[in-house]
């Protein structure tokens, strides 16, 4: 059972990645491929009826760590504590940036609010990298099981690390890479015009990079987690994950040039997934890992008690299920192609 929660749990972040990761992209792209009012209003119109949905993500995430993984979520959140606030306060500030943008006809109080949600995504991205490094890399967790980490200490991974060194300054710029691709595809399936133009070309000219970062990252996880090596040694057979990653990037490059451009959005988003199904798999059992591993915070350990798991699954099935609904619902009723031309 506590299993099964692990990767629930991870679902619902790799879900967050993938769909939360379209309004993060576009975000990060808002005022490179919008040059003037028009353009931006038109990437803001492709992701407005999707961006709150896309925010039940991180709700269900949070939530399912608040049922099954009681102790995680308390050690995450004293360990982690400015770290979430500053996640909080970039929520904040790009769900504002798309709110009241369009609120008074005024240029610079459009172009205030383009930057905050531009800005907010970027670090939002980098952010959340940080964070997947964090759990890749491992906390200092203590024999008490508790952990602080400063912002940044020397950079260097060792047993007192911070938030930020060089491998989650790595992962977090994976992130940005990543979800720009990621935002710049769907920009190219969803909008028509000089924005659809130049998403085309950012996301031809990111795909190169993003197979290096990542390739890199990859690298360096496995060096600097050994429960990885193990994971991958007892079960061979796991590098479909990784190699289902690449395939699926590969696919969104060749499904772009033949001009499928949804199919190749979707192929990133699989590519997505993989990647951090691969990531999951090389963590397991661990839900937060520990610099000495005999710390490490077990997905049994930090669970909550069996009886309560179940209960919790017979609630969790029918909620998906609407979730599913919903958001079938939300992207059926998504415009083909969003124009300048529909500007407020």
């Amino acid at each position: 059972m506590q299993t099964l929660w692990f990767w629930i749990f991870w679902g619902m972040l790799a879900s967050f990645v993938v769909f939360g990761g379209i309004d993060i992209g576009v975000g990060i792209l808002h005022l490179i491929v919008g040059r003037n009012e028009a353009q931006r209003t038109q990437t803001i119109r492709s992701i407005h009826q999707v961006w709150k949905p896309n925010e039940v993500w991180l709700v269900a995430g949070g939530g399912v760590m608040f049922v099954a993984f009681p102790l995680l979520l308390a050690t995450s959140l004293s360990g982690f504590y400015l770290a979430i606030m500053l996640v909080l306060w970039l929520l904040i500030g790009r769900g504002l940036g798309i709110e009241l943008r369009g609120r008074i006809a005024d240029p610079m109080w459009r172009q205030f609010w383009d930057v905050a949600f531009c800005v907010s995504s970027g670090l939002l991205a980098v952010c959340l990298g940080a964070a997947l490094g964090n759990f890749v890399r491992g906390v200092p967790l203590d024999q008490t099981g508790v952990f602080f980490e400063p912002l940044w200490t020397d950079f260097r991974v060792r047993s007192d690390t911070g938030i930020l060194d060089w491998f989650t300054v790595l992962v977090g710029v994976t992130a940005v890479v990543a979800l720009a691709h990621h935002g710049a595809l769907w920009l190219n399936a969803f909008t028509e015009g000089v924005v659809q133009e130049r998403s085309a070309r950012i996301a031809r000219w990111l795909w190169m990079p993003l197979v290096v970062i990542l390739i890199l990252a990859a690298t360096a996880s496995s060096i600097l987690q050994p429960q990885i090596r193990m994971n991958v040694a007892a079960h061979p057979w796991a590098i479909i994950f990784p190699l289902g990653a690449a395939s699926a990037l590969i696919a969104s490059r060749v499904l772009m040039r033949n001009g499928r451009d949804l199919q190749a959005f979707i192929a990133s988003g699989a590519s997505l997934y993989a990647a951090l199904v691969a990531a999951a798999f090389g963590l397991h059992p661990y839900v937060l890992p520990a610099r000495n591993p005999a710390l490490g915070l077990t997905a049994i350990a930090a669970a909550a008690p069996r009886e309560s798991l179940q209960l919790a699954l017979y609630w969790w099935i029918p909620g998906m299920l609407l979730v599913a609904g919903y958001f079938f619902y939300v992207y059926s009723k998504l415009p083909p192609k969003v124009s300048v031309a529909e500007e407020e």
